[in-house]
Parts: structure tokens; C-alpha cells; sequence
């Protein structure tokens, strides 16, 4: 990614300049799931949005703050993906049914973008750990929501924390070796294990 830093950061809090700013931020996150984040610049923003790259840093703090702000645009979309796909049908599925179902949403369309953000922070942790760091605060919400009210606050935590290392452990290999019967085994031993801490009193 080329670094392009300059000093044009405005105050940006009206509505109208919130709005603009969206716009923008929707165009750019549209462009990265589309190419991805290999030599992603503020002029490549610019031309995708449609503007000039001093207008981007008319609200965004450079090209990296532009690049974590579209990541945390298109995890997003694939959050709500995944949780139509968790509740949807009878509200009586079960969390494992639950978890499994939000499976082919994570692995779908602008996913390869969003494994190549966690490739960067883990190439590059003091520079990009932020990419990383976001995505558990914006997975765990949904992923404790689904777990039964009756439960414990640290035993949602524990199951939740739980679901998402292991799933983001099967993206990390979905990505680097395509195994998908070893993943579909992995995923069948997540579902018998989220069944019995359903069934434990």
C-alpha cells in the first residue's frame, strides 16, 4: 500500500458533511472488495470515488485511516450478513444451527479482501494491528446475541470468544489452503461442541 500523508484533515460534523463522507467511504469500501488491498493509495481512492485525493483528506486522515475506515465498512456488511443468516427461520434454532448457518456469509463474496486485511496485520502488527483489533469489538456483539439470555455474562463471553477464534481460524485456512472437507470437519466438531454446552445445566 503506498503511504500518502498531507495535512488537509478538516473538521467534518455537519450532516451534510457526514453524508459526503459516507459516500465517499461506500464508494471506496465498493472499490477494495472489487480489487482488493494490494497497492491501495488515496488516488486510487480518489478515481473509484469519483474526486480528488485532497478531497479524501478533506475527511479522512490519510490513505491508512481511508483504508481501515472501507475495511471496517465491508466487515460490516458481512456482519449483517451473517446475522440474517444466524436468525432467520424459527426463533428455536439452536446457537450451533445458528453458528453454522453464518458459515457461507463469512466465506462469500468480498471475504478475500477482508482475509488479506488480517494477513496485513499480522505482516505488519505495529502499522496495521488496528484492522485486527476492530474486527473482534465488531464480531463479538453479534456472536454474544445469539447465545441463549439465560446464560451467565461470562459464560456468553467464554462461548462467544470461543466461536470466533475458531471460525477465524477456518477463514485463515479457507484462505491459505482451500481445504474444504478438513474445514467442514472442524466445523462439524464446533457445531457437536456448541450442542453440549447447550445440553450442560
Amino acid at each position: 500500500m503506498t503511504e500518502e500523508r498531507t495535512g488537509y484533515r478538516r473538521s467534518v460534523k455537519s450532516p451534510r458533511g457526514e453524508a459526503r463522507r459516507r459516500e465517499l467511504l461506500d464508494k471506496v469500501a465498493d472499490e477494495l472488495g472489487t480489487n482488493g488491498l494490494v497497492d491501495f493509495s488515496l488516488r486510487r481512492a480518489a478515481r473509484a470515488a469519483g474526486t480528488t485525493h485532497k478531497v479524501l483528506l478533506y475527511h479522512f486522515d490519510g490513505a491508512e485511516d481511508l483504508l481501515t475506515q472501507a475495511v471496517l465498512q465491508l466487515r460490516e456488511r458481512r456482519i449483517t450478513r451473517a446475522l440474517a443468516a444466524a436468525t432467520e427461520g424459527p426463533g428455536d434454532r439452536s446457537l450451533a444451527d445458528r453458528v453454522r448457518s453464518m458459515w457461507p456469509t463469512l466465506i462469500g463474496e468480498e471475504s478475500w479482501v477482508l482475509d488479506q486485511a488480517i494477513g496485513l496485520a499480522m505482516y505488519d502488527a505495529p502499522r496495521y494491528a488496528d484492522l485486527a483489533r476492530t474486527a473482534s469489538r465488531q464480531y463479538m456483539p453479534t456472536l454474544l446475541s445469539l447465545c441463549p439470555e439465560s446464560w451467565s455474562e461470562q459464560r456468553r463471553q467464554e462461548v462467544a470468544e470461543l466461536v470466533l477464534g475458531t471460525l477465524r481460524g477456518f477463514l485463515i485456512e479457507w484462505r491459505t489452503s482451500g481445504d474444504a472437507a478438513g474445514i467442514e470437519a472442524g466445523l462439524a466438531a464446533l457445531t457437536r461442541a456448541l450442542e453440549r454446552e447447550e445440553q450442560a445445566p
